[in-house]
């Protein structure tokens, strides 16, 4: 396995030599360089949440929306806005950043560059919760309970299996999330297969993303803050964990709670995200390597921009989703993969 996926390279027991500017061997970016890239980062988010107020079924002009926003504007626009556009925006990025956050963290937790969300099964678990309830003809909160229900069923189902005498063992993780996440897909090929006509394209379609019902976006907020809370400021211990478990407890890290947390968030990220806006693949497997393939490996510049980055990506998904075949809103699930799949090959190729 490549090490540039498990650890920042020249890192080493200090940490912050990855921030010294140079070149390095595989020629990342200058600092400088480095540095502008960062800040384009973190304009992404509020520059996609314009767009994504400027655009839906009815474009409002940019005076309008800044105009409304700040308190002016007509009652439709502010209806729009602030009953539609706004909340479903809010929702579309914290969805993205919880799953771009929980495979940064599951990446460095397995020390598995292919490692994302779904792995875990929990998602796949949350998702069989969520289709059984619309199955049975549930409503809105008591289909969400069952799928938190499923999904909490799911970890404890991971924390009974992949734990071992010294710890959460990596591969064990790995070999219960894939076992959870076969069952799950067959128990979701099985209640697809039993239920009506009239219900399969609606489930088929939230299998591949749908954010249309997403109106609460204050809830998967506080699971995402909570999230960033517990792991930013254990980002050097990251950083040593992706050196080996052996050197991670030479340093000090109790590396049994370390990954107890990390599975925790991880899951909890996962859960929160396909409750929000179904099941969206890509964000969490792709979002990480983007940022290291741009030469960004410490886990405290790393989660952060992966928390911020996802979230963007997502909401322009969101708004390509519902304008490229408008006034067919296709799943958002393939939107991410229309923006995102060129721009990773593009990455890859310039690496090469």
């Amino acid at each position: 396995m490549p090490d540039q996926y498990c650890a920042p390279r020249g890192q080493g027991d200090r940490g912050d030599q990855g921030d010294r500017g140079d070149q390095g061997d595989r020629g990342d970016p200058p600092k400088k360089y480095r540095n502008l890239l960062i800040l384009l980062i973190f304009l992404s988010a509020p520059a996609s949440l314009l767009v994504a107020l400027l655009l839906g079924s009815v474009d409002i002009p940019l005076r309008q929306v800044l105009a409304t926003l700040a308190g002016g504007g007509d009652a439709l626009t502010h209806s729009i806005l602030f009953e539609l556009r706004l909340p479903r925006s809010l929702a579309a990025f914290a969805c993205g950043a919880l799953l771009a956050l929980a495979g940064s963290l599951l990446q460095a937790l397995l020390r598995n560059p292919l490692a994302d969300p779904y792995v875990l099964g929990v998602s796949g678990a949350a998702a069989v919760g969520a289709l059984l309830g619309m199955l049975l003809g549930l409503s809105g909160a008591l289909g969400g309970a069952l799928s938190l229900l499923f999904a909490l069923g799911g970890m404890a189902l991971l924390a009974l299996f992949a734990a071992s005498a010294s710890g959460w063992n990596p591969y064990r993780v790995l070999l219960t999330g894939m076992a959870l996440s076969s069952g799950c897909a067959a128990l979701l090929a099985m209640i697809l297969s039993l239920a009506p006509a009239t219900q399969v394209q609606g489930m088929l379609y939230w299998l591949m993303g749908d954010l249309s019902q997403a109106e609460a976006p204050w809830g998967v907020w506080l699971v995402l803050a909570a999230a960033l809370l517990l792991t930013w400021p254990r980002a050097a211990a990251l950083d040593a964990l992706g050196l080996g478990e052996d050197k991670a407890r030479s340093l000090g890290i109790e590396v049994g709670k370390l990954q107890s947390l990390l599975l925790l968030c991880c899951a909890a990220a996962s859960v929160a995200a396909v409750m929000t806006g179904g099941a969206i693949g890509f964000i969490g497997l792709v979002v990480p390597h983007l940022l290291r393939l741009c030469g960004i490996n410490a886990h405290r510049q790393l989660l952060p921009l992966a928390t911020v980055l996802g979230g963007s990506l997502l909401l322009l998904a969101d708004c390509l989703a519902r304008r490229i075949a408008a006034p067919i809103e296709i799943p958002v699930g393939v939107a991410t993969a229309l923006l995102g799949v060129p721009l990773l090959l593009w990455l890859l190729g310039r690496s090469r």
